[in-house]
Formats: structure tokens, sequence, C-alpha cells
């Protein structure tokens, strides 16, 4: 075999396995797209993990945000499927994604029925738990997660000072000028030779 069969022979062998990769990547069989219905681009994906997270309306309700406030509210909630996304990007994202839908028809109602941001929230927490949140609340141990960053760069900060001020305290003319040896007319000519020089 001579090298350019070589060479054609392996480029084949590249191409064919570029194609079953990429057919066996997208789920292809035959032409017909044959994707799970719970998987998604993120990984696997619970369906089930939607909770009702309904609440009755208040009396003589009406919205209390608009619709940019709600979906900025939507990016302050995770999506419970198993994604990491908020629930605003999971379900303008992932059209495969069933939770996000659902938990968006919550939050919608929770609007239309009056209820607060804070209030929505706190609907999520006690349906969810902590996991309904994209950031952890900042009270109790959690605080220590806020904290903590801006403590350890203030004592950084601080170590860093310490050390530059050691360095520049230090005298290294005493220590040069005991090494050293020469006569006093000899020290004086070298000393200024370097205040010339500078």
């Amino acid at each position: 075999m001579n090298r350019r069969a070589f060479v054609v022979r392996a480029a084949g062998a590249v191409a064919v396995g570029v194609a079953i990769d990429r057919l066996s990547g997208q789920g292809t069989v035959g032409g017909a797209q044959s994707q799970a219905p719970n998987a998604s681009n993120l990984g696997a994906m619970d369906q089930s993990a939607a909770q009702s997270v309904r609440r009755p309306a208040k009396p003589g309700a009406h919205p209390s945000m608009t619709d940019a406030g709600r979906d900025e509210l939507e990016h302050h909630l995770r999506c419970q499927c198993g994604c990491t996304l908020d629930v605003y990007t999971c379900r303008t994202t992932d059209f495969n994604c069933q939770v996000s839908p659902a938990m968006h028809a919550d939050i919608e109602s929770l609007v239309e029925g009056g209820y607060s941001a804070q209030e929505i929230l706190d609907s999520f927490v006690d349906t969810y738990g902590e996991r309904a949140l994209m950031a952890p609340r900042a009270q109790g141990f959690n605080l220590l997660g806020y904290v903590a960053p801006f403590v350890a760069l203030g004592a950084g900060a601080i170590a860093v000072a310490v050390v530059l001020r050691g360095w520049g305290n230090r005298e290294a003319a005493p220590a040069a000028a005991a090494m050293i040896q020469g006569t006093p007319d000899e020290l004086a000519r070298l000393d200024a030779a370097v205040r010339d020089d500078a």
C-alpha cells in the first residue's frame, strides 16, 4: 500500500467515525429523532419534580408586578428539574423541560393573586426548601458564605502589607558595609562614586 492510498483510507475511516458519532449524539436513527422524553441538553431531568405552589388569591387582588418584574423574579428561583438554571432561563432555552413551565405558571398565578415578590419567594421556599433559591438567604450559617471571602481577602491584604513593611525596614547597608573591606579612604571614594552614579 502506498502513502496516498493509506491517507485516503485513514481520511475515510475518520469521516465514518465522525458521522457515526454525530448521528449517535443527536439520537437520530434512520433520520428519525429519538430523544428520550426526560433528556435535556444539560443532562438528565426529573420531570416529576414540579410541586404545586398555588395559593388562593388575596381579596380584591390585582397583579402585583409587571411581566418584566415577574421575569426578574424568576431569575431568583432555581428550576427543580435537575439543571442548574433559574426558572426564566430554563423555560426560555430548554424546551424539553416540563418543570420550569409549571413553576412559571405558579409564579404567574401568585402574581395575579396579588402576592409580592418576597411572598412568592417565601411560598417557593415553603414548598421546595432553600434549594428553590438561586442564592442562599443571608442569614444564619449562610452568612459565612457571604462574609468569608471578604475576611480572607482582608487578612491576605494585611499579611502582604506586613511582609512588605518588614522588607522595607531592613537595613541592607550595614550588612553590606560589614562585608566590604578596605581602608577608610577607599570606602570614602566608593561611597562618593555610588552617590555620583545615583
